[in-house]
């Protein structure tokens, strides 16, 4: 690392802000503590005791300044990169969608590959790399049932954020009418590992959710979270969540094609969780890619990249400017006449 500080930015990290992608910012500023001389938290919106301030930053340090700096906040990041402008900054992409465009010779480090190929074609002259986000050590630890064939309290689980009206007002009181047990949970979960651990089936439909947003799943831990805890996961498939699931495999589809559908394989998969979960080194594998170690590393290559990236601009290298979409639009347009031009 030839650049110190490492500044990762948030809006606050009081309870306003608690979301996953704090929770991401902060697990990576921890990682990359590891190896970095120096990482710091610092927030834009709300100001903390323990943390520095954007603003108060900026007055002090002049552009191009010591730090590499590292923005997340889809809606805010064209306002901190304006901000920032003659720094040294890095996006680190969770969800796509947001429709602005990067300047030239911003590192998108991109936490899916759904949001990596987003980038890869809307910014493809910038240096992409890829870091996944990593599980909580609680669900990367082997786990065992406590006992052998013990059925679990809860039948199926469904988080109600984010869930479709169809799976909360269709699926969830048919389960219920068959005489399952099911649970929404809503709020903030405090031992998420052990309420995975208490459940058979996990329901998992975003891509509602997503749509009405028109932004992305941009990682979609708790599926991941689910089955690391040996729940058998029934999901959509959208957006980065097609990175990690595979239908049939290691997951299965949420409406799939009929009500009546849905209901028997969720009924099957509680009568028998063991014929519906993945293989179990498939899902080793799977989860030993998204341990924090694994991540660590995939940080600490990325960060070097993007250090080599910054040490040549500031050489006088110029960065590669992306052809507007209208420019290449044209430019077919133009080729096509010039041949019927020479035809002619």
């Amino acid at each position: 690392m030839n650049r110190s500080p490492l500044r990762f930015l948030v809006p606050g990290t009081s309870s306003r802000f608690r979301c996953g992608g704090l929770l991401v910012a902060l697990q990576s500023a921890r990682l990359c503590a590891d190896f970095a001389p120096a990482v710091q938290i610092v927030t834009y919106r709300q100001r903390e005791a323990g943390h520095l301030f954007l603003a108060d930053l900026l007055q002090q340090e002049a552009a191009p300044g010591p730090a590499l700096w590292i923005v997340s906040w889809g809606f805010d990041v064209p306002g901190l990169l304006r901000q920032l402008r003659g720094r040294a900054v890095a996006y680190h992409a969770h969800s796509s969608g947001y429709g602005f465009e990067l300047p030239p010779g911003v590192p998108v480090i991109a936490v899916s590959r759904n949001t990596l190929g987003y980038w890869g074609d809307r910014a493809p002259r910038c240096p992409l790399l890829l870091v996944p986000n990593a599980l909580d050590p609680a669900f990367t630890t082997p786990f065992v049932e406590p006992t052998a064939g013990t059925r679990r309290p809860i039948d199926v689980l469904v988080q109600a954020r984010k869930t479709s009206n169809y799976v909360l007002d269709q699926l969830v009181p048919a389960l219920r009418k068959q005489g399952l047990k099911v649970e929404l949970q809503s709020g903030w979960v405090d031992d998420l590992a052990a309420l995975f651990s208490s459940a058979t089936v996990m329901l998992y439909d975003s891509a509602d959710y997503w749509r009405s947003v028109g932004v992305t799943e941009g990682f979609g831990l708790p599926p991941l979270e689910a089955l690391a805890r040996g729940c058998v996961l029934f999901s959509s498939f959208n957006h980065a969540l097609a990175d990690k699931l595979d239908p049939g495999v290691n997951a299965w589809q949420i409406g799939c094609g009929s009500l009546a559908n849905d209901l028997k394989q969720i009924a099957a998969a509680v009568a028998n969780p063991a014929a519906f979960k993945p293989q179990p080194e498939m899902l080793a594998a799977l989860l030993l890619d998204h341990s924090e170690s694994k991540v660590q590393q995939r940080w600490q290559l990325a960060l070097t990249a993007v250090d080599q990236h910054f040490d040549q601009l500031q050489n006088g290298a110029t960065p590669l400017l992306q052809v507007p979409s209208w420019r290449l639009r044209w430019g077919r347009r133009l080729s096509r006449i010039k041949r019927l031009l020479l035809r002619a």
